[in-house]
């Protein structure tokens, strides 16, 4: 099954995320680590936590990562430097935060590949779009 990384600033705002998205899967599970935060506790990122996370959900499905803002993306280019050997099996979404978060759980969840799940997420504001141009 298709792993799923949360980089974000903010531990809190990375839980609740998460939080959100396992409350859509109804039941099923799917491997999402979170490397959110620094290691003394402040905000930020840090790209050794992120290779980490992507190592703990590896599992040959492939990896997307989900990423707040800013420094998230750098650290997570990091990782895939650090990782190299598992590079071609990691994503790195542009989409959404949040709503892209819930696309790839709720995707994952129904055994999709790397692909499907990482164009789900990317497309994680069409729903919002869509409702407030109607």
């Amino acid at each position: 099954m298709v792993g799923i990384v949360v980089v974000s600033h903010s531990p809190a705002l990375a839980e609740a995320a998460v939080g959100l998205a396992q409350e859509m899967l109804r039941g099923r599970t799917v491997p999402i680590a979170v490397a959110a935060g620094t290691a003394d506790g402040s905000i930020g990122t840090d790209a050794a936590q992120v290779a980490e996370a992507i190592r703990s959900v590896a599992s040959g499905a492939g990896v997307l990562v989900v990423m707040d803002l800013g420094s998230a993306v750098l650290s997570s280019g990091l990782a895939l430097e650090l990782l190299a050997p598992l590079e071609d099996e990691v994503v790195l979404s542009p989409g959404p935060f949040v709503e892209g978060l819930v696309a790839a759980a709720v995707t994952a969840g129904t055994g999709a590949d790397l692909t499907r799940v990482a164009d789900e997420a990317a497309g994680g504001l069409l729903p919002k779009t869509r409702q407030l141009e109607g």
